[in-house]
């Protein structure tokens, strides 16, 4: 079982997985760092009948134990063998009991969106200062320039969004899902705008407003504890980066109606999200267990299809390919290396974001997930014709 199981995930690389009794397999082509695994009888078990879900929790219970190399080199060689092609649409029967899972999984009525927001975003406000950047972007940055920092390429992913949006001082902006604070106090502190964020998250909401005190911001952001359908408009400009993910399939339509709704006549929004490449598909196991409960990557064309039922126009798209890749391997780094985090955290807790934010990167190097940038507006006319305006951005 453990042979064909391994025939079919591992075509690359060097595995060695010591099987309890004595036994070896190994699996790979030979090529790159060698990688030597130890299961016991109930990371055995656990691989054989979930070997998605299984491989992460038989690696946070240490029922998988790494002899040479790291989480990431394993992974690794599982992204290169599994490549970045579409598996197929399967049968009609196969496609109508995802999208009933789907529905199921991602109903977020706004119980279930505050719920599912406290149990990642509000571990603590400490846990997530350590790894992400001074201004504690937690979405994808925008690498310009392949020598850039993390703390310059969200810089730059800030400034990127400002020039999609247009902005003009003294206009009214909603940021959808506005964190820690930063890309709102930027609107406002660089560009002049007044910002109102909202977000689900008691912790995010009390730093940020900790932020803005000390920015001297009061007079031009405001934020609160707040679900985004419940806000009134109009406003100039909407922005929500990171927020999609956690809406769900079955309310993309809901969404951009609310987004147009809150929208003035001559707004533009602009949308940023990761997505996949590949029809739609279901959140795999262990994310939705354990990290984003609720959470879905949309596939494109549902959230084109979305923006058309909504009735707004598509002024533009961008796809980010590798730029999350560079990310997440970075906040992986600087998980690792807090001297800290050992004495604050336990080991399986350590052990499940070592492998989150490992799958992460691979998931945008050898899988199919991306990030969508989308430029929306009521009117046709609201935007220049030609794309000059993000020259430099």
């Amino acid at each position: 079982m453990i042979g064909s199981l391994l025939a079919r995930m591992v075509k690359v690389g060097d595995l060695t997985v010591k099987l309890p009794g004595g036994r070896e397999h190994r699996a790979g082509d030979g090529s790159g760092p060698a990688v030597v695994i130890r299961l016991n009888r109930a990371g055995l078990r656990r691989l054989v009948a979930n070997p998605g879900l299984g491989l992460a929790e038989a690696y946070m219970d240490e029922d998988l134990v790494l002899e040479r190399g790291d989480i990431w080199e394993l992974l690794e060689i599982v992204g290169r063998s599994g490549g970045r092609g579409p598996k197929g649409r399967g049968t009609w029967a196969k496609r109508t009991k995802k999208a009933v899972k789907r529905r199921i999984q991602q109903a977020n009525d706004r119980v279930a969106s505050r719920r599912n927001v406290a149990h990642h975003y509000d571990l603590s406000n400490d846990f997530y200062r350590r790894w992400l950047d001074a201004d504690m972007q937690y979405s994808c940055a925008y690498f310009a320039r392949p020598d850039m920092t993390l703390e310059e390429a969200q810089v730059a992913k800030k400034r990127h969004l400002a020039a999609k949006l247009l902005l003009q001082p003294g206009q009214r902006v909603l940021d959808i899902g506005s964190g820690w604070g930063g890309l709102s106090m930027t609107l406002a502190g660089e560009y002049g705008a007044n910002v109102l964020g909202v977000t689900l998250s008691t912790e995010q909401l009390k730093l940020a407003r900790e932020r803005v005190e000390a920015a001297g911001l009061t007079d031009k952001v405001r934020f609160e504890l707040q679900d985004y359908r419940d806000v009134a408009g109009p406003f100039d400009r909407i922005v929500s980066v990171g927020m999609l993910e956690h809406v769900g399939a079955p309310n993309l339509r809901k969404y951009f109606e609310t987004v147009k709704r809150q929208l003035a006549d001559d707004g533009v929004a602009v949308i940023h999200s990761i997505g996949r490449m590949t029809p739609p598909a279901l959140t795999n196991a262990f994310t939705q267990k354990y990290i984003f409960p609720g959470g879905y990557i949309p596939a494109m064309s549902e959230v084109t299809k979305a923006i058309e039922d909504a009735g707004l126009w598509i002024t533009d798209v961008e796809v980010l390919r590798l730029h999350y890749a560079e990310t997440a391997k970075v906040w992986r780094q600087r998980f690792l290396a807090d001297p800290e985090i050992p004495t604050l955290y336990d080991g399986r807790f350590r052990r499940m974001w070592d492998f989150y934010l490992a799958g992460a990167e691979l998931g945008f190097r050898y899988g199919t997930h991306m990030v969508m940038q989308f430029q929306l507006s009521k009117r046709l006319e609201t935007l220049p014709v030609t794309r000059d305006y993000l020259a430099g951005s």
